[in-house]
């Protein structure tokens, strides 16, 4: 299993992925540190490769945000999973909540998937305005080979 950290606070604009540092690097996973892509690789004997995704960590609006609900979700090739979107509505700007995603990934076989934490829109409804910009911090983003 590999591990990666996000323990200082960093702003994260709506759509980008957080930065995270390598505690536990992993053959299978290419990653380069504080970058917030991570390269899954499929099987090269089976018909894909499993993998268990997870992120922990705590979340907030940044002091000078507006108040309203906020969400992380991971990422494949650049698009959200909607089962794994996460949301915290903090009663207060610098309020931090801690918020926990996960994602099982089937990468085919010779194929290669880019995944990331994002920071996304808490909402599809087109009336509620995303927070621009929210502060993660002690993330954890956890990716085991299953299969």
């Amino acid at each position: 299993m590999a591990e990666y950290l996000a323990v200082e606070a960093q702003n994260v604009l709506l759509n980008q992925a957080a930065v995270f540092t390598a505690s536990v690097p992993c053959r299978n996973i290419i990653f380069e540190n504080d970058t917030g892509i991570f390269i899954l690789r499929g099987s090269s004997t089976n018909c894909f490769a499993r993998y268990s995704i997870d992120f922990n960590g705590n979340i907030a609006l940044p002091a000078d945000g507006t108040v309203g609900p906020i969400a992380v979700a991971i990422a494949v090739n650049g698009e959200a999973r909607p089962s794994s979107i996460a949301i915290s509505t903090p009663s207060a700007v610098s309020q931090f909540n801690n918020v926990t995603s996960t994602a099982t990934i089937d990468v085919p076989r010779g194929c290669c998937y880019f995944i990331s934490l994002r920071h996304v829109a808490a909402s599809t409804d087109s009336t509620v305005t995303p927070a621009p910009v929210i502060t993660i911090q002690n993330g954890n983003f956890r990716i085991q080979r299953l299969a």
